[in-house]
């Protein structure tokens, strides 16, 4: 499943964090690429040592654990500290899959998520393309807005050609393991919010708050 959140970050946050990696350090973006990647990415990063680092990482990793969409649909059970990314004309990170394990101790990526941080209409080409079954498919999402998609896809950046391009990225591995049951389980929190709003508490409404209990007690990952 490919998801599209909205303002993952308040317009405040996300003036915060673009404000203090205008006069940040960044580094050669290959310093955290596996050994094949390194082949294909061409970009930069903010050092991942800095106060200025730890600092903004709070407010990211703060911002997605109040996300209720992110939450109910990743049951994030281990996040992977955040990287910050600068793409300027030139750059660019080419077809890829993300490290299956990171980290030490090792950590699994279920999940992939890049947060915009450069408004769309600042720079041109960097947009995300994703390899699907139905093809590619391209984003490129207002600033403070996150995708979030499996880590096991090919996926890309396009090359900036004009402006800057800004993003925090991070993995993530997940309670549910299998995406298919994420998904199932997504389908149904939906569901039982939307039947709470229109009819309240219901015997069929207690009906999918059980299922929903059930398969997730029968497919967390410990």
């Amino acid at each position: 499943m490919i998801l599209c959140i909205n303002q993952v970050l308040t317009s405040e946050e996300l003036a915060q964090i673009t404000t203090k990696l205008k006069d940040a350090e960044f580094v050669d973006g290959k310093l955290t690429a596996g050994w094949h990647a390194k082949e294909v990415k061409n970009n930069t990063q903010l050092k991942g040592t800095s106060v200025i680092t730890q600092e903004l990482r709070s407010i990211v990793h703060q911002a997605m654990q109040r996300n209720r969409l992110f939450q109910a649909a990743i049951h994030p059970k281990t996040i992977r500290p955040v990287i910050f990314s600068c793409y300027e004309p030139g750059m660019y990170y080419g077809y890829h899959v993300d490290n299956a394990l990171m980290g030490k101790p090792p950590m699994r990526s279920d999940v992939s998520l890049t947060l915009f941080l450069s408004s769309p209409d600042t720079y041109n080409g960097g947009e995300l393309v994703i390899e699907t079954s139905l093809g590619e498919q391209t984003f490129k999402l207002a600033a403070g807005s996150a995708i979030a998609y499996p880590s096991s896809t090919l996926h890309r950046v396009e090359p900036v050609t004009t402006g800057i391009r800004l993003a925090a990225v991070t993995w993530i591995q997940s309670f549910i393991h299998d995406p298919n049951e994420r998904e199932i389980l997504f389908d149904l929190d939906t569901t039982k919010q939307v039947m709470f709003e229109k009819y309240g508490k219901t015997l069929e409404f207690d009906l999918i708050c059980k299922t929903y209990a059930n398969l997730l007690r029968k497919w967390v990952d410990i």
